[in-house]
């Protein structure tokens, strides 16, 4: 017999109490280096949470990453984190000086590059590169690779067995 699917319970949008205090209540996360989001507003950008990053994606591709993490060892890398691949550092590099690879992927050379933010004129390259989105440069930005759809059960579910 088959089972019948189960409705889903209606989500509550009011489930903060009323006798809670302002003081009570978590404070929304700082968007990391807001200017870069003002910049590229014509461009409607979204953003995700993306490791300790806030990702940014103009329409179907990420772009860039924000990141600025108190966390000491790894505060170099802090800054804008720029979308890119292997075969565009150089020519980026001329246009966005203070690029460089991203230390704490582990890797040497990373098709991500970051604009470090504790560069002398990390705003100046940064609002550069935001210059570069807003007129469409292909050198910047990725696709996400498409997920997955999983089917109950796995492989073999649908198949039978003889």
């Amino acid at each position: 017999m088959p089972m019948k699917p189960r409705k889903a319970k209606p989500r509550s949008r009011a489930n903060v109490p009323l006798d809670i205090q302002p003081s009570q209540i978590k404070p929304r996360r700082r968007i990391p280096h807001e200017f870069v989001l003002e910049a590229l507003s014509a461009l409607t950008p979204r953003t995700r949470p993306l490791f300790s990053c806030l990702a940014v994606y103009v329409q179907d591709k990420i772009v860039l990453a924000l990141r600025d993490k108190q966390d000491a060892a790894t505060s170099s890398d802090n800054g804008v984190w720029v979308a890119t691949t292997q075969e565009h550092h150089e020519s980026l590099r001329l246009e966005l000086p203070s690029m460089r690879s991203i230390r704490v992927l582990g890797k040497e050379v990373t098709g991500w590059q970051v604009l470090p933010a504790d560069s002398t004129d990390f705003e100046e390259v940064a609002l550069r590169a935001c210059d570069l989105i807003l007129a469409n440069d292909p050198r910047i930005g990725k696709s996400p690779k498409s997920k997955r759809v999983r089917h109950p059960g796995g492989r073999a579910a649908g198949k039978r067995t003889r």
